[in-house]
């Protein structure tokens, strides 16, 4: 590793970046450092702005990829080599279409679950789906977070190091009951499998994210999926099932309500309660017109 990267990488880590974000950032300065074969130290406005060319018209990479790796090289150059002399506003965000998130049915996640090829990944999927919960939250979460006196799930320090509480319903802390009784995890409800002997580790948000992939897979499920599928099935449903929108806010840890209101367009209850216009309309058989 270079010392740039070594720099700016206990930069992001002292700012509390999600490990998921770590890597992303980092792979997409080294990414930027290949492409013109220096270090980006050398480098200056007229780079970045060929490469985002280079990323959006001969990679043809999607917005929101395009997004991240421009995101990576603002960290860069503002906040580890703190360049005052480069005008982001010359690096612009590309503009992304607004599509909605995949929602599975209650059959398919129910498919998706029993996919699971062992204990472990079905506690996963479940939990995920019961709760709402991001990728990260769920690789780290600990056996001590489970709060069965006051029957809630304690998320610490989730995404803006905001923590919160979930309901635990009955049927969960049975499953989860069951499923600590076969594992035994000590300290990490998903303790990971490459932990050095007396230490345990927790699982990786990747291998939540390879988790969930692999059971879609298995289960014939030919939508877009992946852990973030589940927490939009999680709103979804609660919606669907009679909860509003100012419940649903501090269950998925939006600090907005506007980030919440997404799932109206997804609730097939409150897409079809509005009477259609046209259903309104008297008209007449186009046979009666023509008689007459």
């Amino acid at each position: 590793m270079t010392r740039l990267r070594q720099r700016m990488l206990d930069d992001l880590r002292r700012r509390n970046y999600s490990p998921d974000t770590i890597r992303g950032y980092v792979r997409a300065v080294q990414q930027f450092a290949e492409y013109f074969g220096r270090s980006p130290e050398q480098m200056g406005a007229e780079e970045l702005r060929r490469y985002q060319i280079h990323l959006l018209h001969e990679r043809k990479l999607a917005p929101g990829t395009v997004e991240n790796n421009i995101s990576a090289l603002r960290f860069l150059y503002r906040k580890t080599l703190k360049r005052r002399d480069l005008a982001f506003d010359d690096l612009p965000f590309p503009k992304q279409p607004r599509t909605l998130p995949t929602v599975l049915s209650h059959d398919e996640v129910t498919r998706l679950i029993e996919a699971a090829p062992n204990r472990m990944h079905r506690m996963l999927l479940m939990l995920l789906y019961a709760t709402g919960m991001r990728r990260t939250e769920a690789s780290l979460l600990k056996v001590s977070d489970i709060d069965s006196q006051r029957m809630v799930i304690h998320i610490q320090r989730g995404k803006g190091l905001r923590d919160r509480d979930i309901p635990l319903t009955p049927k969960l802390l049975e499953a989860l009951r069951d499923y600590w009784r076969w594992k035994k995890p000590r300290v990490y409800l998903f303790p990971s499998r490459m932990s050095a002997p007396g230490v345990e580790q927790p699982i990786s948000d990747k291998t939540v994210w390879n988790v969930c992939r692999a059971a879609g897979t298995r289960a014939g499920i030919h939508k877009k999926l992946h852990p973030h599928t589940l927490r939009h099935c999680f709103a979804t449903h609660l919606l669907e099932g009679g909860a509003d929108l100012r419940t649903i806010q501090p269950l998925m840890g939006h600090e907005r309500l506007e980030d919440t209101t997404i799932y109206l367009h997804l609730s097939q209850r409150h897409l079809h309660a509005a009477i259609n216009p046209l259903d309104q309309l008297t008209l007449r058989n186009p046979q009666e017109e023509q008689q007459g």
